[in-house]
């Protein structure tokens, strides 16, 4: 038999959350409008980990590439990150829930950069989920700059190895993803966690982003329960 580890509930669920603006056009509205109904499907899931037990939450809400959008997109998304944070904040303390920032934060102006922070010291106590936001992230702009660190520290060659190599990228203080899910039914990873998407498992769904919700993200959990994760290994 095997030995395959089988593990039901993932612990680390990273999400690709795609289909905002094919929401909004289908219904012939602006692209504002699927980015504000994004925003709500972000509480649900956050909800619906916390009731599955998921520990680590990582949303990719704006990627390093999104700055190529028009001017006006990004001034919508960056209101509604604003908005977000002062609208969301206080609930998401009180459901236990830490917030944790990967990525160019600075790239959103000084303002937004220290709200984030000041979130991120507020939530730091909670231990019920981490819910970890890529903003202005990029996969491979984070190995880079975890290479960089390496040399700053004059890091022997012989020392860096995977485990510490994998410490020196954002995430360095959380396992990394057992499930990633992206919605919208593209089947592309886009710079998001190029490292630490190694061995995840991966769950693909037509659903649009605005439209996912607790069934869905339920559905992904058990289809994630179903699979049999070798990590390289063979039968034996």
């Amino acid at each position: 038999m095997a030995d395959i580890l089988r593990q039901p509930v993932p612990r680390h669920v990273a999400i690709i959350m795609d289909g905002n603006g094919r929401w909004a056009a289908a219904r012939g509205l602006p692209r504002v409008a699927g980015h504000r109904e994004g925003a709500k499907a972000v509480r649900r899931t956050i909800e619906a980990a916390i009731s599955h037990g998921v520990r680590y939450l990582t949303l990719f809400a704006f990627s390093s590439e999104n700055w190529q959008r028009p001017a006006s997109e990004i001034a919508d998304l960056t209101f509604l990150l604003k908005h977000y944070l002062r609208s969301e904040l206080s609930e998401l303390h009180e459901q236990g829930v830490a917030l944790k920032i990967i990525g160019e934060r600075e790239r959103f102006g000084e303002s937004i950069s220290l709200e984030l922070q000041a979130a991120e010291r507020k939530t730091a106590g909670n231990s019920k989920l981490t819910l970890v936001m890529a903003l202005s992230y990029g996969g491979r702009a984070d190995i880079v700059e975890a290479a960089r660190q390496a040399l700053a520290m004059g890091m022997a060659a012989g020392a860096l190895t995977e485990q510490t190599f994998s410490a020196l990228l954002s995430t360095g203080e959380m396992p990394d993803p057992d499930l990633l899910i992206r919605t919208s039914g593209e089947e592309r990873i886009s710079n998001f966690l190029l490292w630490q998407l190694a061995y995840s498992e991966l769950f693909f769904t037509e659903v649009l982003w605005p439209d996912f919700g607790a069934d869905h993200f339920g559905q992904a959990v058990e289809a994630y329960a179903m699979r049999e994760r070798r990590f390289g290994a063979r039968p034996v």
